[in-house]
């Protein structure tokens, strides 16, 4: 019987090599995959449900992304499930019908929006509720079926409807810190948690910012849309699906699938495109604390 005796410096030398191996092991888990080349179709055997943002990766706020389009309709020729997952202040059917305007004349059964899951809760549970709306009177087809209960005046409101910025003050949040000071008692319903939005090459607030000021006056918001878990359940099946998630939005699309342990794949050409630019995709991934799968510009087949 043959024993080898081996040293603590080799012992020590071992270990140290076992764990660079463990990091770098960690460090390949960890790196996102450029899809650019390769395109969505290298990986689309992989998973069985894919939740897809709308604005910024199927369209720009005024027109159809070509390239995302074709995806939808390789996904549907492949017989993959998908569901078109919006941060809209409005109904399923608004939104499918200004994807029809725009051309997109099918998929109409796969779209989900944060307006139809907030819509959905209220009628459950604020039946009988009185709310004073904030937001375009454009956004008005989101409570339609309950519109007899908003007031005018803020002071005879039961709660407060976020959908967005009043038409006369789109562009100055203090304006709201000021409006709601004397109402934070009151709960707000987001119905869209996006902050900011790309619409062609002009950015605008949404509905999450006037969210996020009236936190920071102590206001309670419920959220419905992405990051937020239900919204996910509400839209699809998803128990014991392998899921993608595409968006361009880190804090919603990305972050969301984070929450969710969902993979996700980042449309880099979107909302962040300006951010990515000028600090790296590593940087500003680190600077959101997220962590992403797969990144293309736009979305590709």
């Amino acid at each position: 019987m043959h024993v080898t005796i081996i040293s603590r410096s080799a012992l020590k030398y071992i270990g140290e090599k076992i764990q660079e191996f463990v990091r770098f092991l960690s460090y390949i888990s960890n790196m996102s995959k450029n899809l650019e080349e390769s395109g969505l179709k290298s990986i689309v055997s992989e998973y069985d449900l894919f939740f897809i943002d709308i604005w910024g990766v199927v369209h720009n706020g005024i027109k159809l992304n070509e390239n995302a389009v074709k995806v939808l309709e390789e996904l549907s020729k492949n017989e993959k499930k998908f569901i078109l997952l919006t941060n809209a202040p409005r109904p399923n059917l608004t939104v499918i019908n200004t994807l029809k305007k725009m051309g997109l004349n099918n998929y109409s059964d796969t779209v989900f929006t944060s307006g139809e899951a907030s819509r959905r809760y209220l009628l459950e549970n604020f039946t009988n509720k009185k709310f004073f709306h904030l937001g375009p009177p454009r956004d008005f087809d989101l409570f339609k079926t309950f519109q007899d209960n908003k007031v005018l005046n803020i002071e005879d409101s039961d709660y407060l409807l976020c959908s967005g910025l009043f038409e006369n003050h789109e562009d100055d949040l203090g304006y709201y810190k000021t409006f709601l000071s004397k109402h934070t008692t009151k709960k707000m319903i987001c119905t869209n948690p996006d902050l900011i939005v790309d619409r062609g090459n002009k950015r605008e607030y949404c509905a999450g910012s006037i969210a996020k000021s009236f936190e920071e006056i102590d206001g309670k918001v419920i959220y419905f849309g992405k990051p937020y878990p239900p919204v996910y359940e509400i839209a699809a099946d998803i128990n014991n699906k392998k899921i993608l998630c595409i968006g361009d939005n880190l804090n919603t699309d990305i972050k969301g699938a984070n929450i969710q342990n969902f993979d996700s794949l980042l449309i880099t050409g979107g909302i962040h495109r300006q951010e990515i630019s000028k600090l790296s995709i590593n940087n500003v991934l680190k600077n959101y604390d997220v962590k992403i799968n797969y990144f293309q510009k736009e979305l590709k087949w």
